[in-house]
């Protein structure tokens, strides 16, 4: 139970820091709407964009942390403090010398990396220039994001988790700046949004120095490419990084493929996944940060009976979560993108456009978050290579899907491509870890599913009618809000009261949670 509090509060923690963020991005993405809508200015930086960003989402949510982590609390467990800062220092400056060279890499080689991730943009010579010029603008954020994750592994490590977690919303802000202040006197407008991507990763890792250094972190000006400690982490990172790129992958294959189609089909994916990535941040990837240094202490002491109950307790938890989550976006995908985001250049058009990525990628939303933590499971047991294996195979199978399916449903079918393909990965990757470990509580999992899915659909009708009674794309902007607030509000209120009804251990968990934290004196 002391281990389901300490995880319950770490992902809360990261998850409300999070939230700020996310809440942050898509006002940045409101304000990137209204701008430039679904243009082919908007299509050129989402997916020059794209490929830095996906090294972010690669880094911070898991490749670094999974490979410096459980060989960071191994070393000081077993050789002390000091030869474990000794061997920080020294993957600090194996990691700047690899980040430097990849920067300057992406800046020489932006036209030829453009042409692999967006094919269809060479027959618009105007929008292919622009995209290879806006990734130059932002190669140097490879660099900066890279040593803030760094850092943000050092701090998760001492379960410092709120800064780390905050420092994305300074992104967002910067984005927000550069689209309103910077882009209106630019001859270039989407430049703005590149400068800011830019600044933003820079301060990012900037704040997060001084914690970092209170550690206990001190820069050594040397390379040890023969350290142990270091090679270990290397060979664990590698696979760690292909298996975490899998959904990144994903997208980056839906971004080629959906080049091909009609324009602002790149749009309608990148603002669809937006959304399905604020309950994925929040809670999955929340979950994920907050349970591996959990896991590789319990797995550094040799305690693997409280590793399965923890697993089992994160799988239930993310899964009390994200079911309701799935069939509320659903149900309510048209009124949140019209509320969110249809005005100025962003069209009714448009709008049918997202809601239709948006339908697609909810399918797969429980698969995205149970991957956040049943990977992290494998990477506390020092196996990095198993959810890289499984992702090929995902992959494999995400891009057969692709082709079968974008000639029917269009972008849609590139979004469903990739529910079903995390849905594959993460069902294998449980299989496998039952087969090593030993039971997992299947069966109260399975119990608990069926549960969560009458109590959620219950929760659905009565969210469908209250907004199919009130809800008008017509009406004004603040009274839509209210409407969409109604209707989420109801949705909490319905899938509390019935899951207190059928007395879930999970919602009992998080009652007890929040009265503790209340009952602790300031």
């Amino acid at each position: 139970m002391e281990s389901n509090e300490k995880l319950g509060q770490a992902a809360s923690t990261v998850g409300g820091m999070t939230l700020i963020s996310r809440l942050l991005g898509f006002v940045r993405d409101l304000v990137i709407a209204m701008q430039f809508g679904a243009t082919f200015a908007a299509d050129a930086f989402f997916v020059a964009f794209r490929i830095p960003n996906v090294q972010r989402k690669i880094l911070s949510e898991g490749a670094i942390s999974a490979a410096f982590i459980p060989v960071f609390t191994e070393t000081r467990k077993q050789r002390g403090e000091e030869e474990a800062w000794k061997m920080t220092a020294n993957l600090f400056n194996i990691l700047l010398t690899v980040l430097i060279t990849s920067s300057l890499a992406l800046a020489i080689f932006a036209p030829y990396i453009i042409m692999v991730f967006a094919p269809g943009f060479l027959s618009s010579p105007e929008k292919f220039n622009l995209t290879v010029h806006l990734t130059q603008w932002m190669a140097p954020y490879f660099l900066f994001i890279g040593l803030a994750v760094f850092c943000m592994g050092i701090l998760n490590t001492y379960n410092i988790f709120a800064l780390p977690a905050i420092t994305p919303a300074i992104l967002n802000i910067c984005m927000i700046i550069g689209t309103v202040l910077i882009s209106p006197v630019l001859d270039q407008p989407i430049l703005g949004l590149a400068i800011g991507v830019l600044v933003g990763g820079f301060l990012q890792f900037i704040i997060q120095i001084p914690s970092t250094l209170n550690c206990g972190f001190k820069f050594i000006p040397s390379i040890n490419w023969k350290n142990t400690e270091a090679i270990k982490v290397c060979k664990l990172m590698i696979p760690a990084i292909f298996g975490l790129a899998i959904y990144e992958l994903n997208m980056l294959v839906d971004t080629l493929l959906a080049s091909l189609l009609p324009e602002g089909s790149i749009s309608y994916l990148y603002y669809g996944n937006r959304l399905v990535q604020l309950p994925l941040g929040v809670f999955g990837v929340a979950l994920g940060v907050a349970i591996l240094p959990m896991l590789s202490q319990q797995v550094a002491s040799k305690n693997f009976s409280e590793m399965i109950k923890t697993i089992a307790f994160g799988i239930r938890l993310i899964l009390f979560i994200t079911i309701p989550a799935t069939i509320g976006i659903i149900i309510l995908r048209f009124p949140i993108v019209n509320t969110l985001w249809e005005r100025g250049e962003f069209n009714r058009l448009t709008t049918e456009g997202t809601t239709i990525a948006l339908l697609y990628y909810s399918a797969g939303l429980c698969a995205f978050c149970g991957l956040k933590v049943i990977v992290p499971a494998f990477y506390s047991l020092h196996d990095t290579k198993t959810p890289a294996k499984v992702g090929i195979y995902s992959m494999i199978l995400n891009i057969v899907l692709n082709l079968i399916l974008m000639g029917p449903l269009k972008h849609g079918g590139l979004a469903l491509a990739t529910s079903i393909a995390a849905i594959f990965n993460v069902a294998l990757l449980i299989y496998l870890l039952r087969k090593r470990i030993g039971l997992m509580g299947g069966r109260k999992i399975l119990s608990s599913v069926i549960k969560l899915f009458f109590v959620s659909g219950i929760m659905g009708i009565a969210v469908y009618f209250f907004n199919h009674t009130f809800f008008n794309a017509n009406y004004h902007l603040t009274l839509k809000i209210l409407i969409l607030s109604a209707d989420i509000l109801i949705g909490i209120l319905i899938y509390t009261l019935l899951s207190r009804i059928i007395q879930n251990e999970e919602l009992t968990f998080l009652i007890q949670l929040i009265r503790k934290y209340k009952s602790k004196p300031n």
